[in-house]
Formats: structure tokens, C-alpha cells, sequence
């Protein structure tokens, strides 16, 4: 049988293909997982850095898509994680929603959005966008609409509150008891924060080599039978965004990956991954970990050595 190279489901370097020619963010933004990098994946996943107030404001427009789409508002600074550096008025279904912390929003195939606009900025943050269903730019956005400007705000024509696809604060229920690391992480996406839901959503700022009560250095290996696993390695660094800040050395199906800027592991169903450890430490960095299908902590870790043993 011919050995697998598990080079395929790591991305080290990201694509540069959607939001040229907009001012005061990262433009165009890093596509940092899509069919073009990893062949039939079907998630469509590009993370930006905002540095002010973006011109024009507002630049993403309403739009409709036909998957399933996430957008993370993510603050900038390791050491208040939940505060934005900005406010942001998201319009979905015609609803206005406002928010200053970071925050992550659910967005069901068919629901009109957008448009996007920044109405303070206080320092650097991100914007990102999972597309789930589709690997493909053009299909994300290309017949969306979401550059086609429109002379009045979108009217709510709905009786029903946008606002439960909302998750403004985080629940605290992973990996406790990790030095140099968030601890527990942030999850900003689950069926308990947003009922039906079936993906799972953590991430936490890396600021040191991080040391866990029950691993030290490192998280063990694991597997997950029934559902894919995306992790985001994001350097901190706004004005060398490629960076990651760190070197990581992360096991798939046993063969020894290393890397320093700014990644993603692709992880298929039934894929051994880990142990991963981080080597050297250089500067605060994001690491963000998709469960896909799962809704629940238990759903997405309960089938894995980590999920056992950090409850």
C-alpha cells in the first residue's frame, strides 16, 4: 500500500484572492483553507486583520448565500481576548445587531445579510468568515452580491429575532488548567449557545509555551470517528499577519509535521492526530479548533483521550 503523505491537509501559507481594495483591513484577506488547497475539504475558511476603520464603511454589502456561513469578530489583544478594539453594526434579515466584543455569528443558507459597518475602532482585531459546504471563492462569494452597494439599510421583514444566532460571550468548558495558554478556551459556537447548530467552535491566545496540569508541553494523541476537525494556528502580529510567532510540531496519522507561520490542519474523520506541541515561542499567537458536525463539547471531544482525561 503506497505510504500517505500527510503534507496534504496542512496548509502553510495562505491564498490571497477575496476583498482587494478596501482600505484599513487586510486586503485582499488570507484564504487560509478551501478546495484549492486541500482537494474536496468543502470548507471555504479566510480570516483578516482589521487596522481602523475600514474605507469604504460599509464595504461588504447585504447578500445571501446557499450554505451555511460563520463570521468571527475576534479581539486583538491576548491579554482581554473578549474585547473587540472596535463596534460593529452586522445587519441579518434586516436586523441590526451591534457589538463591541468579540463575537461570532450563525448564519443559515438563505438568510440575507450585511451590510458590515465599523462604527468605532480602538486597536487591531479580525474578521473571518467559514463558508460550510463549499471549498470554492467563487461559489462563496462571487454570486452573493456582497459588493453590489445599496442606497438604503435593509428592512427586517421577518417576525423573528436574528439575535439567537448571536454568541457575544463565550462559554469556559476546555482545557483547564493550561499555563501560557487561554485557559479554559473560548467556545464561541455551539448548538447550546445556538440551538441546531452542529458545528463546534474554541480557540485561545497562545502567550508563552503552554503547559497543561495533566499532558505538561502538549496535547496527547486522539481520534475523532464521526467528525472532520479544522485547526487555525493565527499569528497575533497585525503587520505580519504570515507569522505565526511560534514553532509547532503537530502528528498526523504518526508522521511528524513542523511549522512557523500561520496555518491550518485539515484533521479527516478517523485521522490519528497529536501529540502537538509547541517547540519555541516568540510572540502571542490564536490557535482555533472547528469540530464539524458536532454540536456539543461532549459530541465533539467525548470519543477522544483529551475529552476523557479534561473534563
Amino acid at each position: 500500500m503506497p505510504k500517505i503523505d500527510y503534507e496534504k491537509y496542512l496548509i502553510r501559507k495562505p491564498l490571497y484572492e477575496a476583498f482587494g481594495g478596501t482600505k484599513n483591513r487586510q486586503s485582499p484577506t488570507m484564504t487560509m483553507l478551501s478546495n484549492k488547497q486541500v482537494p474536496g475539504c468543502n470548507y471555504y475558511m479566510e480570516p483578516g486583520w482589521i487596522y481602523g476603520i475600514p474605507e469604504p464603511n460599509p464595504s461588504l454589502h447585504e447578500h445571501v448565500h446557499d450554505y451555511d456561513e460563520i463570521v468571527m469578530h475576534i479581539g486583538g489583544n491576548y491579554k482581554t481576548p473578549q474585547v473587540l478594539g472596535g463596534e460593529v453594526e452586522f445587519y441579518i434579515g434586516g436586523q441590526p445587531i451591534v457589538f463591541n466584543t468579540s463575537t461570532a455569528i450563525y448564519v443559515p443558507k438563505g438568510t440575507p445579510h450585511g451590510p458590515v459597518i465599523w462604527k468605532d475602532f480602538q486597536f487591531p482585531h479580525l474578521q473571518m468568515a467559514i463558508m460550510l459546504g463549499t471549498g470554492s471563492v467563487g461559489e462563496a462569494w462571487e454570486e452573493s452580491g456582497i459588493h453590489n452597494e445599496k442606497i438604503a439599510l435593509p428592512k427586517k421583514n421577518k417576525d423573528f429575532d436574528y439575535e439567537q444566532y448571536v454568541v457575544r460571550s463565550p462559554i469556559r468548558e476546555v482545557a483547564p488548567g493550561v499555563t501560557g495558554h487561554t485557559s479554559p478556551t473560548l467556545t464561541y459556537m455551539s448548538s447550546v449557545q445556538v440551538p441546531g447548530v452542529k458545528y463546534y467552535i474554541e480557540y485561545g491566545w497562545t502567550f508563552g509555551i503552554p503547559v497543561s496540569k495533566n499532558y505538561g508541553n502538549g496535547v496527547p494523541e486522539m481520534v475523532h470517528n464521526n467528525y472532520d476537525e479544522i485547526i487555525l494556528f493565527l499569528g497575533g502580529d497585525p503587520q505580519n499577519p504570515e507569522d505565526l510567532g511560534a514553532d509547532i510540531e503537530m502528528y498526523l496519522g504518526g508522521q511528524a509535521l513542523t511549522f512557523d507561520t500561520t496555518s491550518t490542519l485539515f484533521i479527516p474523520r478517523g485521522l490519528r492526530h497529536g501529540p502537538l506541541s509547541c517547540k519555541k515561542y516568540r510572540r502571542p499567537s490564536i490557535a482555533l479548533a472547528i469540530m464539524c458536525g458536532a454540536g456539543t463539547y461532549k459530541e465533539a471531544w467525548g470519543d477522544s483521550s483529551m475529552g476523557k482525561d479534561s473534563k
